[in-house]
């Protein structure tokens, strides 16, 4: 027997994630693969194994505990895993994602359990390759890389915010079938300001500040050169970076590297989705709208620029559009006459005399829509919320900011206060809302419904380059597949039980875009959704005798 066979017989496949199916193994399978009397003698069906899934999940203390049982399946047991986050998608992604992942990048390194996902620091500049080369999977087509400097809206938590990129390519494949052999998380580890992480015996990161300038960017160019080389096609999701870093490194690379970044491009087309739907509620054309951010970083010039862009495409001269949007940062309503003004942020500076006040910035500027973007809970406070009421018949309300402990205001909140007229949404998820007669099923505004789509037809089209124009269709599939039953229930998004279909529409738009670009050396397939659909990843076990 050949040593490559005996990796795929007894114990060693039951400790390959990959393979391993547990007491879902045959008899003829166990005979064939020596796994006889090294599992329990009954066979159970993938179902069975899901349910006794669940039953732990449900029967854990605490969303932690949940997080930390699901991935330990994940590293034992892959294909189940996305069995069960699949079929259960509404009741699991707030557990393998916002908000619970959250939670568990903040105690990283005390629930540190296994490896997952390649670490890349500062101090392995010069032989980046070398580590890329350690992965165990030459196949991989998709990476989300970070540097942990701004996770969620929880700040600088260095190494330990591997947890994002793990969580992300988690959602790649549930949401859109990208086959998790496929994906590769990455952390550019280049230290922490963090001072209770330095100051923490088993912070699993280096124990440093952060490197910035030369070395930084040396990092980063050795990384996407390194990546691209090993992994041709690779497509490269640049996830929460500090701003400074965000802006900077899209700018610089997104010409030369199959890349984005999701917390500008993806969360400026959820979010402009969702605006679109509302307005399908409100009855507002999108010319009339007046959007009013609350923060100006990644996220709100993303949604700023991806909703200037649809109004271009309406015909509205892009500085017309930009001055429907409106900014309230840590300095108050961002105007022409500010002494320094961010480069990201000059093109949304408009004259108007200073407001200090958000709350008066929302009298003043009678908006129609508010979006929180800040990482700071509660500032759409009730006063605020009650003007929006007061100004609109029905106020759009969309409280962003991640995890759900930094929600600008709860769902409860804005229906409450604006008597049931808001149309809010969120980028954590909320529960239902009863007021009055009416029940409320509030919209989530998670990258998530983007993201996944988007990756899956770049990879299926062989796209060189990620466009802002891809950004913008998937905006606009994903405000359409939003149905008038949904926007009934109070809906701006579809439900999660409906996304790996929503997926699949943004990857055929998003394809399209690619081949009619110019962007792949790919024919089109005849049938293009059909090949989509037929690349997507299914939770099913293989046959092994």
């Amino acid at each position: 027997m050949t040593d490559e066979r005996l990796l795929h017989r007894g114990v060693k496949i039951l400790h390959d994630p990959v393979r391993n199916k547990g007491t879902a193994f045959t008899l003829a399978e166990r005979e064939e693969l020596g796994l006889l009397g090294l599992l329990p003698p009954r066979v159970h069906s993938p179902a069975e194994q899901e349910q006794r899934v669940l039953l732990n999940v449900r029967a854990k203390d605490n969303d932690l505990e949940r997080y930390l049982y699901l991935i330990a399946l994940q590293d034992r047991n892959e294909t189940l895993f996305y069995r069960v986050l699949t079929n259960n998608l509404e009741e699991l992604m707030p557990l393998i994602y916002t908000p619970t992942v959250g939670k568990a990048c903040q105690q990283f390194q005390h629930i540190y359990r296994a490896s997952r996902g390649l670490y890349i620091s500062i101090e392995d500049l010069g032989r980046v390759r070398e580590l890329l080369a350690n992965w165990p999977h030459p196949e991989a087509r998709i990476i989300v890389v970070t540097d942990g400097e701004r996770i969620l809206g929880l700040g600088d938590l260095g190494a330990d915010g591997m947890g994002i990129p793990i969580g992300k390519l988690s959602l790649y494949t549930a949401c859109a079938g990208i086959d998790p052999t496929e994906c590769m998380p990455v952390m550019l580890d280049v230290g922490t300001d963090n001072e209770s992480l330095l100051d923490d015996p088993l912070y699993i990161g280096l124990e440093r500040r952060r490197s910035r300038g030369e070395r930084y960017d040396a990092l980063v160019d050795e990384f996407l050169a390194a990546a691209n080389e090993l992994f041709p096609g690779i497509v490269i999701q640049l996830e929460d970076f500090g701003k400074t870093n965000a802006f900077r490194l899209l700018e610089r690379y997104r010409d030369e590297y199959c890349l984005f970044d999701d917390d500008i491009q993806g969360t400026g087309a959820v979010a402009v989705a969702g605006i679109i739907a509302a307005m399908r509620i409100t009855g507002i054309e999108p010319e009339q709208q007046r959007l009013l951010f609350l923060g100006a970083g990644e996220a709100g010039i993303g949604i700023a620029d991806t909703f200037v862009a649809a109004l271009a495409e309406r015909g509205v001269p892009a500085d017309d559009a930009r001055k429907r949007c409106w900014f309230v940062d840590t300095q108050g309503l961002l105007v022409a006459g500010r002494e320094t003004i961010d480069p990201t942020k000059q093109p949304y500076a408009h004259e108007h005399e200073a407001i200090g006040d958000f709350a008066a910035a929302v009298e003043a500027l009678e908006p129609t829509a508010i979006i929180g973007v800040s990482g700071q809970a509660g500032l759409f406070t009730r006063p605020v919320v009650e003007a929006m009421a007061r100004i609109n018949e029905r106020p759009i309300v969309f409280a962003l900011s991640n995890p759900t402990s930094k929600a600008e205001c709860t769902a409860e909140e804005a229906y409450t206060w604006s008597e049931g007229r808001a149309v809010f949404a969120s980028g954590s998820p909320f529960g239902d809302v009863t007021i009055g007669t009416r029940t409320f099923k509030p919209g989530q505004g998670n990258n998530a419904y983007i993201f996944p789509g988007v990756g899956l037809g770049v990879i299926v089209s062989g796209a060189k380059r990620v466009t802002d124009t891809m950004f913008l269709a998937a905006a606009k599939a994903l405000a359409e597949e939003v149905t008038d039953a949904d926007l009934g229930e109070g809906r701006v998004y579809p439900p999660l039980s409906r996304i790996r279909a929503v997926s699949a529409r943004i990857a055929y738009d998003v394809a399209e875009i690619a081949f009619a670009d110019g962007l792949s050396d790919m024919a089109r397939p005849d049938d293009l959704l059909a090949a989509i659909e037929a690349r997507m990843f299914r939770a099913v076990y293989p046959h092994y005798a």
